[in-house]
């Protein structure tokens, strides 16, 4: 099984159309789902679909109550939330890495949605879902019309140290916001100078001690004293077994046969690494029991740690809310740049013009790194475009003629560029973006071509196989299982070329009944094997193929 970071681990659907239950496990990389026309695969859509923001209906409630529920766990980047989606951040659990979304209709076509449990604003849930699935129908258009989104996907082909700058792009980004407010406020009056003041000497009072350890240092110690008893329990039960108080325990063994061999080693020389070998057993074995011994010890040597470290990281949880810091080093950086003001302040210097001084040094931050973004990029984008004209042409998009345009802007965020994907499917025709050009199941091959280079979220395709058999059916499988090797597929088929290289294969089936229900579930070996049988035609249809 591939090893992929971040994907979609599991998603819940309750009471949607024909589907009364059913939980995928998701496979990190080709997840297919098949099934006989009619059976319901396209509701497996509609379900992620709601998670990605789809308005909901009444309609998409089935039979077996007066709700439907949809519910999805996905891995999530380091600091996503707390980049991008500081409302979500607030609601996340502590100690909680995953995310877990869901989205709610009732039957009056109302709807609810929830971020690990609690309530959260719809767009909010939508926007970080969106974040992280990328599905194709009218999300795919209106994803690949961003120009957000183009400049992600060409950061990522750059490589690791250009997501690296977008990440210091973004820290400078904010501090120099953070440095434009403090002068806007200093420039307000006394006032204003007067509480911004007393906010940096609470800010370096309430930081004070603080290192850049110190929170994952805690919460590692957390995490270990939580499970004392069970480490208290292994480690005696370990130390016991070695050398016991009382009674004979491994090493008392190894000592009894290090003597049984210690006096034939003058008659047999051959049996001397034998006895050395025990010799050091019996060492090794004691000084390993003394360090269970040890650790055990330390363990019970401070009863009240765990309260006192609780302590320590709700004094760094209540800094990072009351200074507005999403991240513990982003508190510690606001903290030194308040302690530089405060020095500056008693040294006579004018507090105004110390602060646009940082304001200054915070904008030519922004632009240098917006500068090596730049460079980057455009040495990047004509191999970029190669490489996605190359798989267009490989899954039959006509000659397959890409192009990016690089132009520049005001720096923000993520640099001073933006991009634009363009595309031109049939020759004669002028460039256009490829939002624009293509739809349905061409639009999903383009995002395949252009994911396969630059992607690496998880990719649900619905259309992908529209229109389309034979050799490019092929194509389109072969390009959908290298994409899997980075990223998670989720494609909804019909077509065995694609089927059959899936890491994990799902069957959509109805069952007759009263009501009509669907049913969706993994499929064994054996059971695709069939499965992939049906979809070529079936065994006499097979069979008569073979005849010929």
């Amino acid at each position: 099984m591939r090893t992929i970071g971040r994907v979609l681990r599991r998603l819940r659907i309750e009471n949607l159309v024909l589907i009364r239950e059913a939980e995928l496990e998701l496979a990190p990389g080709l997840n297919a789902i098949t099934g006989e026309t009619g059976a319901g695969k396209t509701i497996l859509a509609q379900a992620i679909g709601l998670l990605l923001g789809a308005r909901g209906d009444a309609a998409l409630v089935g039979p077996e109550g007066d709700e439907a529920y949809v519910e999805a766990e996905l891995d999530v980047p380091d600091r996503l939330l707390e980049d991008e989606f500081e409302n979500l951040a607030e609601l996340r659990p502590e100690d909680e890495e995953g995310l877990v979304l869901a989205r709610r209709v009732f039957a009056d076509g109302r709807t609810r949605a929830y971020a690990w449990g609690r309530a959260a604003a719809r767009d909010d849930v939508a926007a970080v879902a969106e974040r992280l699935i990328a599905m194709s129908g009218q999300f795919e258009q209106r994803r690949l019309a961003r120009h957000a989104y183009q400049l992600d996907v060409l950061d990522a082909f750059c490589g690791d140290e250009q997501l690296r700058r977008r990440a210091a792009a973004r820290l400078a980004w904010r501090e120099l916001q953070a440095a434009r407010r403090r002068h806007e406020e200093l420039r307000g009056g006394a006032d204003a100078a007067e509480a911004r003041l007393a906010e940096l000497r609470a800010l370096v009072e309430d930081t004070l001690g603080m290192d850049a350890d110190s929170e994952d240092t805690l919460r590692d110690e957390r995490e270990r004293l939580l499970h004392v008893t069970e480490l208290a329990t292994g480690v005696e039960t370990a130390g016991e077994a070695l050398a016991p108080e009382d009674g004979e325990g491994a090493a008392a063994l190894v000592a009894a046969a290090e003597r049984a061999i210690s006096p034939l080693e003058p008659l047999a020389p051959e049996l001397r690494r034998a006895g050395d070998e025990l010799r050091d057993a019996e060492l090794r074995l004691r000084e390993t029991a003394t360090e269970l011994r040890s650790f055990l010890a330390s363990l019970e040597a401070e009863p009240d740690r765990l309260e006192q470290i609780e302590g320590e990281l709700d004094r760094i949880a209540e800094a990072k809310r009351r200074f507005r810091c999403p991240s513990y080093q982003e508190l510690l950086a606001r903290a030194a740049e308040a302690q530089t003001e405060l020095d500056a302040l008693e040294d006579g210097a004018d507090p105004v013009a110390a602060v646009a001084k940082a304001v200054e040094a915070a904008e030519s931050r922004v632009g240098q790194l917006a500068s090596a973004l730049r460079e980057s990029r455009r040495a990047a984008v004509e191999r970029f475009a190669d490489a996605v004209a190359a798989e267009l042409e490989g899954i039959g998009m006509g000659e397959g003629e890409f192009r990016v345009e690089l132009a520049e802007r005001e720096p923000s965020s993520t640099g001073g560029d933006v991009v634009a994907f363009l595309i031109r499917p049939n020759a004669g025709l002028p460039f256009a973006p490829v939002a624009e050009t293509a739809s349905g199941g061409e639009l999903s091959r383009v995002a395949l071509a252009i994911a396969v280079i630059g992607g690496g979220e998880t990719m649900v395709f619905d259309e992908i196989d529209a229109g389309i058999g034979g050799q490019t059916a092929h194509a389109v499988g072969e390009t959908l299982e290298r994409l899997a090797t980075r990223g998670q597929v989720l494609t909804i088929t019909h077509l065995p070329q694609i089927a059959s290289r899936a890491d994990r294969h799902f069957q959509v089936e109805k069952v007759p009944g009263d009501p009509t229900h669907t049913r969706i579930g993994p499929l064994g070996e054996a059971e695709r094997r069939e499965e992939i049988q049906r979809m070529l035609g079936g065994q006499e249809f097979l069979t008569a193929v073979q005849s010929d």
